[in-house]
């Protein structure tokens, strides 16, 4: 893959320049997209806050956290703007409930929690929780789901926050959900394989009945999925941005739209 650098963006990261030129380059890049070929669920997995914390020499991670979480928003905003659908924020994995102090993991719950509700207040978005409920705290589960209550009839953009997901397990999940649902009606483990579908699979996900993200970022440089929408994503468009979430900039976001308009997406053939 190769990545290119034009006049603007290399004007816009020289030292000493207005934020005018800034300005009209980001308008620019917003009026070259075409509103049709725009994707309409983009996948966003929110990575580099802790680092962030540790860049700007701040003594808590905590600190990348809530600057993280105040960046949410404004992103969320970027997609509405553009005419966005659907966003699925990957906030908070399995793995990191399984691999993080509890001091941090309990502030990150009320951080997340508190942007749930910041979230559900803006405009006329929908927030749905997407992931495993029985791994979060009872106050967290409470406060998502009285957001999401709250907002279950909205119409405007629709945020999924995956709090506790894991891909893996999402699909484990599923297929258990399965199982369960043809016992009941009576089915053997005989005919359950003649029943299996992609679809079927799909309807039984945290995330069934939703469409699948066109669109994957991923902030902070690192180039991986992190157990995010596996089955989801297998069609979907991927996206790597070198900025730590904190600092991801509007013109970071334009960039990945003009990307992904630019692709020919062959899904998978």
């Amino acid at each position: 893959m190769e990545f290119r650098v034009d006049q603007h963006e290399a004007a816009e990261r020289t030292p000493g320049r207005s934020g005018l030129l800034y300005g009209l380059y980001q308008r620019r890049l917003r009026r070259g997209l075409n509103s049709e070929n725009l994707p309409h669920h983009i996948g966003v997995i929110v990575d580099g806050n802790r680092r962030w914390a540790r860049v700007n020499g701040l003594s808590s991670p905590s600190h990348g956290h809530r600057a993280g979480a105040a960046k949410v928003p404004e992103f969320l905003l970027w997609c509405d703007e553009l005419g966005i659908h659907m966003v699925t924020l990957y906030l908070l994995s399995t793995d990191n409930l399984s691999g993080r102090p509890s001091a941090e993991l309990d502030e990150l719950f009320d951080i997340i929690a508190t942007l749930a509700e910041t979230v559900g207040s803006q405009r006329n978005w929908k927030v749905k929780h997407v992931g495993a409920d029985d791994v979060l705290p009872a106050t967290l589960l409470e406060r998502l789901t009285a957001v999401e209550n709250a907002t279950a009839n909205n119409t405007g953009l629709h945020v999924n926050l995956a709090i506790g997901y894991g891909g893996r397990a999402e699909i484990m999940d599923a297929v258990r959900s399965i199982i369960a649902e043809h016992k009941s009606t009576g089915g053997t483990i005989d005919n359950l394989a003649d029943k299996l579908t992609p679809k079927l699979i799909g309807d039984h996900l945290y995330t069934g009945g939703l469409p699948d993200p066109d669109l994957v970022i991923r902030t902070s440089g690192e180039q991986r999925l992190s157990d995010f929408m596996l089955w989801q994503s297998a069609h979907s468009e991927f996206y790597f941005v070198d900025a730590l979430y904190p600092d991801l900039r509007q013109v970071d976001f334009l960039r990945a739209m003009r990307d992904f308009t630019r692709r020919e997406r062959r899904f998978g053939a």
